[in-house]
Formats: C-alpha cells, sequence, structure tokens
C-alpha cells in the first residue's frame, strides 16, 4: 500500500511540474516569435568566421587576412581590437556608435583588394541591440565614399542572438559567403541584402 502511494504522490509531483512549467511558458508570453534566442557554440568572434572559411572548397577560397592595423594575420580571420574604434570604421564599417554595443570583433578580408571582400563578426554585450547595430553597419556601409572600386553588395545577418556579421564585396564572393554562413549556422539569419552599385 506504502508503494502504490508513494508511486501515486510521484505522478501526481511530475504532473504539477509539468504544469507549472507550461503555465510560466504561457504567462512569459513564449510564442515562436518570443521564444529564447537560439546561442551558437563558438568560443569567440574569430571562431564563428573561421568555422565559415573552413567549409570552402579550395577552389572557392582567396588569399585573405584579418585582424586590426596592429594586429594583422595573413591566411587566417584575426581578432579585432574593439577599442580601436577607427579601425573598426576604416577597415569594416563599424560606426563608433555601433563600436560600444560589441565587446568582441574579428575580420576576414581579401588581401589583393578589401572591396573585394571584407567581413566582420561583432559579439553583441547585449542580444535586444542587434536589430540596432545591423541598423547602424547598414548605415554607415551604405553611405561611405568608396575608393579602389565599388563593392557589389552588402550583407547583415545575424547569428543566434548573440552575433551580428558584416560582409561587402564581389557578388559572386558574397553569394557564396552567405550559403556559407547559412549552411553553418541554423541560426543565421539574413536582415540586410543590399546592392551597393545602384
Amino acid at each position: 500500500m506504502k508503494k502504490k502511494i508513494a508511486l501515486l504522490m510521484c505522478v501526481v509531483l511530475m504532473m504539477t511540474v509539468i504544469g507549472c512549467g507550461s503555465k510560466d511558458a504561457a504567462d512569459n508570453g513564449n510564442t515562436d516569435e518570443n521564444a529564447a534566442v537560439e546561442t551558437v557554440d563558438v568560443a569567440d568572434s574569430a571562431e564563428l568566421l573561421t568555422n565559415v572559411w573552413n567549409t570552402y572548397d579550395e577552389a572557392d577560397k582567396f588569399p585573405i587576412g584579418g585582424g586590426d592595423y596592429e594586429n594583422m594575420v595573413s591566411d587566417s580571420v584575426g581578432a579585432f581590437d574593439v577599442s580601436k574604434t577607427e579601425d573598426l570604421d576604416s577597415l569594416l564599417g563599424m560606426p563608433a556608435d555601433g563600436a560600444t554595443m560589441i565587446d568582441d570583433a574579428a575580420s576576414m578580408m581579401h588581401m589583393m583588394n578589401a572591396n573585394t571582400f571584407t567581413a566582420g563578426a561583432y559579439h553583441l554585450m547585449d542580444a535586444s541591440l542587434q536589430k540596432d547595430l545591423a541598423d547602424l553597419l547598414k548605415d554607415n556601409i551604405m553611405n561611405r565614399q568608396w575608393m579602389c572600386g565599388f563593392p557589389d553588395t552588402l550583407l547583415i545577418a545575424s547569428v543566434g542572438g548573440e552575433y551580428v556579421v558584416s560582409a561587402f564585396g564581389n557578388a559572386e564572393i558574397m553569394e557564396n559567403f552567405k550559403t556559407k554562413l547559412l549552411e553553418q549556422y541554423d541560426a543565421a539569419e539574413v536582415i540586410y541584402e543590399e546592392n551597393l552599385t545602384e
């Protein structure tokens, strides 16, 4: 008899826990639109971009470099010192207002001409600022005075709730980068894709 009562109490307790969990989700307004933001299992922005670059076929690869002016690396993605706001703007198109929203960054650029391809990845200090950062990046990059030729396309994407990735460059290279980014990360979504030549 004691075993039956204990079993019954366990069932009741489990149902209570399940019911409370469902009630809390409903009370918090958790719908598909408000569900918890998917996180990405990477250590930092450099790893995020490196994972994308590592999916490239040898035929699609090109000479790359990364990092800020003082810590430039060749043949790989480079970490970017977020305190170097002028470098962030001149190399990646990250405005000073946007730099206050991030605590980690990395870059990957075509070694021959940055306008052929440049990508930056940024870790947000606050996930709720993702759209604000995307807007600042878009406005700053689209209003640039380009030298050494115009890039064709601008792409700004979110990767989970933590990261924003921006890239600009040759249309064919950009399409390949977008495809690789979206394939590598299920949590990646395009926020903006703009033609810069019009």
